[in-house]
């Protein structure tokens, strides 16, 4: 009896958290989930993501709980030490394909055989299953109607994508990050969560719970980041031009738009198809006319189940081991650098635009370009009335906003098309 009491005392979570020396941090990532939890509930900061990350991360980093193994997925061959040591040197090479890449199906199986619950959960984020549910359920509630009717918004959305790369080229400068890692790190950019984790889970798999924390953090904190970018860089004149209305847009235009979108992209960055192709079907699923249960289901049921999947799994990534280092800290800096240099290349663009139109566009809506919708487009309009109440500037804004999701997931593309 005694024997037994001291092997269920040996076995707690409390025994095996101070039975190592590493025990403080697994403490801090309890105080960071705490931080996150209260942002998520109490502030208000993208919320259903953010609490589920939150939550991810508490789970696994309770001791002997056994619910996730990072070890299993990561590509970058830090998991040779994990299969080497379980299968063998000879096992091993069996598992692999002729770069010596581990084989998915070695993962599938890992997971499926030896995995906890959010193991078998992740297998939707490393198959990039998730990220792409997200864009069509993304795409039903998305209304492209402001961009059919000015598509000159293309240009401003491309502008914002200008922290993506400035923020890739800091990260390699850095000397911490390899090119794979330095490209997830620079589409914190986009302003795009989902982008953001589809990327990461093939370039840098060890980052994601860092890289997706930051990318929802930043998000969440678009109307306190852009609003002083949007001051310095537009004059108060500029702050107080009004946008003649949008032209109407036909049920036709609606319906050839996501499919001629599907078509380009195809063509010129395949690889940005998954998430463009993903997008645009959930629109087509809203414009068409004849799938509204579907629509609603991608809208709601769908979309909810898939947020909640996403936020637990990637917030499971984030390990003490693996979150507390000095290149979290640096993804943090870069990816604020990246939402900064972002907004700014919008500004830019719509100013340089408002020049050849001989004044007609205000350049407030250049910060929409970023694909945060619709706060991006919310935080233009806000700061438009600041300076004349009769200004709207919100459908205006919605062009850029749309064209910005556009951008980053073919910005995505691109990184992902590289031959690393």
């Amino acid at each position: 009896m005694l024997e037994s009491i001291v092997n269920f005392l040996h076995g707690t979570g409390i025994a095996q958290l101070f039975s190592t020396p590493d025990w403080w941090q697994t403490l801090i990532m309890f105080a960071i989930g705490g931080v996150l939890v209260y942002l998520a509930i109490a502030k208000g900061f993208e919320p259903l993501l953010l609490l589920p990350i939150a939550i991810g991360m508490i789970l696994t980093n309770l001791p002997g709980a056994g619910l996730f193994h990072l070890d299993f997925f990561i590509s970058d061959g830090s998991e040779t030490d994990y299969y080497i040591m379980k299968y063998g040197a000879e096992a091993f090479k069996a598992m692999c394909d002729s770069e010596g890449h581990i084989l998915l199906s070695a993962v599938i199986k890992e997971a499926v055989s030896n995995g906890g619950l959010l193991d078998l959960l992740y297998l939707g984020v490393k198959l990039g299953i998730y990220p792409c549910l997200i864009f069509i359920g993304i795409g039903a509630m998305t209304d492209f109607t402001p961009l059919i009717s000015n598509p000159k918004s293309l240009l401003i959305g491309a502008g914002a994508q200008l922290g993506v790369f400035v923020a890739f080229f800091l990260a390699l400068a850095s000397g911490f990050f390899s090119p794979q890692e330095a490209a997830s790190i620079g589409i914190i950019g986009g302003a795009d969560g989902p982008t953001a984790i589809l990327v990461t889970k093939t370039l840098a798999p060890s980052l994601l719970g860092a890289i997706a924390i930051a990318a929802y953090s930043y998000m969440a904190l678009i109307p306190m980041i852009q609003p002083p970018f949007m001051k310095l860089f537009t004059t108060e004149k500029e702050r107080k031009i009004k946008m003649t209305a949008l032209r109407p847009v036909s049920q036709v235009e609606k319906i050839i738009f996501p499919i001629v979108v599907t078509a380009v992209v195809g063509l010129i960055v395949p690889d940005a198809l998954a998430l463009v192709g993903c997008l645009m079907f959930g629109n087509l699923l809203n414009v068409c006319g004849v799938c509204d249960r579907l629509s609603k289901t991608a809208q709601n049921e769908m979309m909810n189940i898939v947020t909640i999947f996403l936020g637990l799994t990637v917030g499971a990534t984030a390990s003490a081991a693996n979150f507390l280092s000095i290149k979290t800290l640096l993804i943090i800096g870069c990816g604020l650098a990246a939402f900064c240099v972002s907004t700014m290349g919008g500004l830019a663009t719509a100013k340089i635009m408002n020049f050849f139109s001989g004044g007609t566009i205000n350049p407030l809506i250049g910060s929409a370009g970023v694909s945060a919708v619709p706060m991006a487009a919310r935080v233009s309009q806000k700061v438009g009335q600041k300076y004349d109440p009769s200004n709207f500037l919100l459908m205006h804004a919605m062009g850029p906003n749309v064209a910005g999701v556009i951008g980053s997931a073919v910005a995505a593309g691109v990184f992902l098309s590289w031959n690393w």
